[in-house]
C-alpha cells in the first residue's frame, strides 16, 4: 500500500473550500428567495407560493447537509495532516478515508438538491404554461 503523505489530504483543501463557497452562495440565495416569497404569502396566500415555500425548505434543509458533511470532511482532512504529522499512520488513513466519505456524501446530497431544483423550475415552467394557454 502507497503511504499517505502530507500533500494528499491538503490536495483536498482547495476542492473542499471551493464547493463549500458554492454551498454558501446557495444557501444565501435561498435565504434571499425565502424572504421574498414569505412577503408575497403573507399578503396573498395561494397554494402555488405554499408549494415553492416548502420545497425551498427542503432545499435549504439538504444545503444545510452538504455544509456539515463538507465541513466535517476538511476537519478529517486537517485531522489527518496531524496524525501524520505525529507519525500515526495507520488511523490517518482510516480518518483520511472517512474525510473521502463525508465529501460523497455532501457530492451526493448536492445531486439530490440540484434534482429538487430541475423540479421547482420545471413546476414554475407549468405555470407559465398554464397562463399562457387561457
Amino acid at each position: 500500500m502507497q503511504q499517505l503523505t502530507l500533500t494528499t489530504p491538503a490536495l483536498l483543501f482547495s476542492a473542499i473550500s471551493l464547493i463549500m463557497l458554492a454551498y454558501t452562495n446557495r444557501f444565501l440565495a435561498y435565504a434571499a428567495v425565502i424572504r421574498n416569497l414569505s412577503d408575497k404569502y403573507l399578503e396573498k396566500q395561494e397554494y402555488a407560493l405554499k408549494r415553492q415555500i416548502n420545497n425551498l425548505k427542503l432545499r435549504l434543509n439538504l444545503t444545510r447537509w452538504m455544509q456539515i458533511f463538507g465541513i466535517s470532511s476538511l476537519l478529517l482532512c486537517v485531522l489527518t495532516m496531524f496524525l501524520i504529522y505525529i507519525e500515526y499512520d495507520i488511523i490517518a488513513v482510516w480518518v483520511f478515508g472517512l474525510a473521502l466519505l463525508l465529501l460523497i456524501l455532501s457530492l451526493a446530497i448536492l445531486i439530490k438538491e440540484i434534482h429538487i431544483s430541475v423540479q421547482a423550475l420545471g413546476h414554475h415552467l407549468n405555470d407559465i404554461e398554464e397562463k399562457l394557454k387561457n
